[in-house]
């Protein structure tokens, strides 16, 4: 963000140039070296609330979280055999993913188990360590997300200002953003780097006096102007390295940047546009070459993810496979998912940042069109980001997660301005609107979907306790139920699940008539003919009281090399009955039932987690 004083340098041919702030406001307003110290403050206390706030988040939210960056981690910090499972393997063998988020959490892993072995830790407090690992290095850039709204909201608002700190406390207050900014999905980490490299962004270009270093003045004049040069140039590649790594992470990110970038080349100088246009290129070719050979090293082949990612998901609708939503999905649920209780005073600020009057007109301060200018880049913005979003079929609240810090900013100034004077009234409908934040931020971090992750630690600690013998385990469930690997941890927990890979190679016409694995299961006849059908004959896992009948019942089953019956069945509370009726008079039992959710969209996970498990001398005979 610029922050010179409003009196203006000499630009490169002689001419003043006046530099203004977003906020058109004074130095003493503007974000500055002695800003740093405070700054500094708050970021490790909101380095410190993240943190907690990732240790303790114990609930499922996406699959994406585990199977789209930890588990192809897993794999390249700890080889081919570490038991990670490539359950999307489409995507990667496809090459629709870049590979520099899986090898940013590859490098924590490395780091952690290095660790580990310095320190000769057990391998039950290894464990533990790897699992951690991420979760802290995604609580940092949650609290540089946090940091970064305020920053913004400060070089927009002014310094120290109650609005400032109020689009702060809408971003540490969101219960969305206590769900979701501590996982390891590339949607967070592009929420990250996109707002601080929205907080570098020039926003207005006074002429050459930031890109040129060219001067025609006196030496104590250009040595000044070089110094301002340097730290504006600085500034506007961080911005735009940061966005070439965002739009690299998640091509859909480069529709922000049509939002913020148009208009400032639209109104530069011709010779600051060329200065513009040529650091446009070279950052984003510094950052695709990075990519490339990042991708090169991965898939052993010279690809362009971003390219396919679009090719495949959007031309070939290969992403409608994983669902289809209404148009209107953003405006009436993925919006008021957001933002919850920030919802109205989101509205209101958005009207009133597009319905920005010019400098001139009456009632308008021309000290605030600065500030005017940015608030309405930021509104446009999110519209036109949810917008475009909502022609693509397949829609997810997450999508608009990057929009979600210039929300929060917009929705500061009512805020603040509602609150103000905080009367009892008030203050009791403040009370509330924390309280109602609290109560859905506790229940979906900590209550809603938590089995799925119960479960992984109960067959982990199992796993140890048996001395870390072999453990093998079958999930009964939808795929995609639970983590895997990044949970799992032990090499020696061998495990199996219901895949859904998509029809990446099934004519659109005959895509109606696509079933996967796990759709199979559930298919009439459903689970019963899947589990005769794939499974060896149940006469290796009966009682030895009903191993007479069982050998008349069962001179009639088929000998394929079917999967054997793992140690461990786990399931939804939903397929215990089938279960009981198929397994009866085995030698399964109930060993742990986890509370999962009181609801569910998917009827297939409605109620409890469910293990069972083989009792002690089964014979491992297959027939």
């Amino acid at each position: 963000m610029p922050t010179q004083s409003a009196s203006g340098t000499r630009g490169a041919h002689g001419t003043k140039a006046t530099i203004t702030s977003p906020t058109g406001e004074q130095d003493a307003r503007l974000l500055s070296d002695t800003h740093r110290a405070p700054t500094q403050n708050v970021l490790v206390l909101l380095l410190a609330f993240r943190i907690v706030n990732a240790l303790t988040l114990s609930t499922f939210f996406q699959p994406d979280e585990y199977f789209q960056s930890l588990e192809p981690a897993w794999q390249l910090a700890f080889g081919p055999s570490s038991g990670a499972w490539m359950t999307w393997v489409w995507e990667w063998r496809t090459q629709l993913r870049s590979s520099l988020h899986p090898a940013l959490f590859a490098g924590v892993y490395h780091i952690a188990a290095t660790l580990a072995s310095i320190c000769d830790v057990s391998p039950a407090l290894r464990a533990e360590l790897l699992i951690a690992a991420p979760k802290f290095t995604q609580a940092i850039f949650a609290a540089l997300l946090d940091c970064y709204t305020w920053r913004l909201a400060e070089s927009i608002y002014g310094r120290g200002t109650r609005t400032a700190w109020a689009a702060l406390a809408l971003s540490l207050c969101s219960p969305w953003q206590w769900l979701c900014s501590t996982r390891t999905l590339s949607n967070c980490l592009e929420t990250t780097i996109t707002l601080i490299a929205v907080y570098h962004w020039p926003w207005q270009l006074p002429g050459s006096a930031i890109l040129s270093s060219r001067t025609s003045w006196t030496d104590k004049d250009a040595r000044k102007n070089d110094d301002r040069t340097v730290d504006q140039t600085a500034k506007l590649r961080l911005s735009l390295l940061l966005a070439a790594a965002a739009c690299i992470l998640r091509p859909t990110n480069v529709l922000i940047w049509l939002c913020l970038a148009l208009p400032t080349l639209r109104q530069a100088t011709t010779q600051t546009r060329y200065a513009l246009v040529r650091e446009i290129l070279l950052c984003g070719s510094a950052i695709l070459a990075l990519s490339s050979l990042s991708d090169r090293l991965y898939y052993q082949v010279w690809t362009l993810p971003p390219v396919r990612f679009l090719y495949f998901n959007i031309a070939q609708s290969l992403a409608v496979f994983y669902g289809k939503n209404r148009g209107d999905y953003y405006l009436t649920e993925g919006l008021p998912l957001l933002l919850t209780t920030a919802l109205p005073f989101a509205i209101v600020g958005l009207w009133q940042a597009v319905q920005r009057r010019p400098a001139h007109a009456p009632g308008s301060r021309g000290q605030d069109e600065p500030s005017q200018l940015v608030l309405g880049r930021l509104a446009w913005t999110s519209i036109f980001v949810a917008f475009i979003l909502s022609l693509i079929s397949h829609k997810e609240v997450r999508f608009l997660y990057p929009v979600l810090p210039f929300l929060h900013i917009l929705a500061a100034r009512p805020l603040a301005s509602f609150f103000k004077p905080l009367t009892a009234s008030r203050k009791a409908i403040l009370a509330f609107l924390l309280l109602l934040n609290l109560t859905v931020a506790g229940y979906v971090s900590q209550v809603h979907q938590r089995g799925v992750i119960d479960v992984l630690s109960y067959l982990r600690h199992q796993h140890e306790t048996q001395r870390y013998a072999a453990t093998s385990v079958g999930f009964l469930m939808p795929c995609h139920s639970t983590p895997w690997r990044s949970h799992l941890v032990h090499p020696e927990i061998s495990a199996w699940a219901l895949t859904c890979e998509p029809p990446i190679n099934v004519p659109l016409q005959d895509r109606d008539k696509y079933l996967d694995e796990a759709d199979q299961f559930y298919l009439d006849p459903g689970p019963v003919q899947w589990l005769a059908d794939h499974m060896e004959d149940k006469r290796a896992i009966r009682r030895a009281s009903d191993d007479g009948r069982q050998e008349e019942q069962g001179s009639s089953g088929k000998k394929t090399e079917n999967r054997q019956w793992p140690q461990y069945l786990v399931f939804f509370e939903q397929l215990e009955e089938t279960l009981n009726e198929v397994l009866d008079g085995t030698k399964y039992k109930e060993c742990w039932r986890g509370f999962n959710s009181h609801f569910h969209d998917d009827r297939r996970r409605n109620g409890d987690v469910i293990v069972w498990c083989l009792e002690e001398g089964i014979s491992s005979q297959k027939y």
